[in-house]
């Protein structure tokens, strides 16, 4: 989407850190910007922030696990505004521990979260996209975290892979209808994402964390030197005008990746498969095309 001014944006997770520069990058462009948030005094503050700016901007207390919520949310936003044009499901959790440690109440919260949350995002705005049939854009946070799995950070690594392939299957899925989808891998971003239990459910209890408070002010000084969030809008708000499918800004990743993805193409070399199985390759590209025409 090159021309946005004027356009509607919907975040969530839009209260602080990504969301909040995104929501930053969008208002700089002359975009109308819902913002939404679990932490409605956080919320209150980052839409005086954006209202200073300039922006024309509408906040909305969301829980993005809450399905009939974020319904009630995009009727709002379209009552507000009008059509939504670009949907950002930003909003995330994580878990710091061991799998074998962790509760069903752990995994419940972060991939309702961080998957249920994206999921409910789509489900809601992206019907209502291909309806209006203007085209528009749907970014996805990600994270690095989705594309390399790391010990101790499992859960929220398995969220995270997750929304990579759903995003990149629903990007095949929306460009013959001229909707673009980007996903968001980046790594440490100046955020408060580390103190996410701060928004956990009280009906979920206590979490199962492995970390120590040493251990944590580790983690919290490893993002001191992370990208800023208004840095990092700016590259999405780059990425919407030119749909890109990812942003990954950071390179000192690369080789790491690049090993994973050799050691994935070594297992690969050998024969070429027999030809009924190319064929049967070839009839399911078909069978989805059929369904792609419908």
């Amino acid at each position: 989407m090159k021309e946005l001014a004027g356009k509607c944006a919907f975040v969530t997770g839009g209260a602080s850190g990504v969301g909040l520069g995104m929501a930053e990058a969008f208002v700089g462009a002359g975009m109308k910007v819902v913002i939404a948030d679990i932490e409605v005094a956080a919320l209150d503050e980052a839409a005086s922030k954006l209202a200073a700016l300039g922006g024309d901007v509408h906040a909305i207390a969301l829980d993005v696990s809450d399905r009939a919520a974020m319904q009630s949310a995009a009727d709002e936003a379209e009552d507000r505004f009008g059509s939504v044009n670009v949907i950002c499901n930003n909003a995330g959790v994580s878990w710091r521990g061991f799998m074998a440690d962790a509760s069903y109440d752990d995994w419940d919260w972060v991939l309702g979260v961080n998957l249920g949350g994206v999921v409910n995002g789509i489900a809601t705005f992206v019907p209502r996209l291909i309806e209006a049939g203007e085209g528009g854009h749907v970014v996805n946070t990600a994270s690095m975290a989705g594309l390399m799995a790391s010990a101790g950070n499992s859960i929220y690594c398995t969220s995270k892979f997750a929304v990579v392939g759903l995003s990149e299957g629903l990007r095949k899925e929306l460009a013959p209808k001229g909707i673009g989808v980007t996903v968001l891998c980046p790594a440490a971003i100046k955020t408060n994402i580390n103190r996410a239990q701060r928004n956990r459910p009280d009906a979920l209890g206590d979490p199962s964390e492995a970390l120590d408070a040493d251990g944590m002010a580790l983690l919290d000084k490893s993002f001191d030197g992370g990208t800023d969030p208004a840095e990092f809008g700016a590259m999405v708000l780059d990425a919407v005008q030119n749909d890109a499918p990812y942003v990954i800004p950071h390179q000192e990743f690369a080789a790491a990746y690049r090993d994973k993805v050799e050691g994935i193409m070594d297992i690969w070399s050998g024969e070429a498969p027999p030809a009924m199985r190319v064929e049967g390759n070839e009839l399911r590209k078909q069978a989805f095309q059929r369904m792609w025409e419908r």
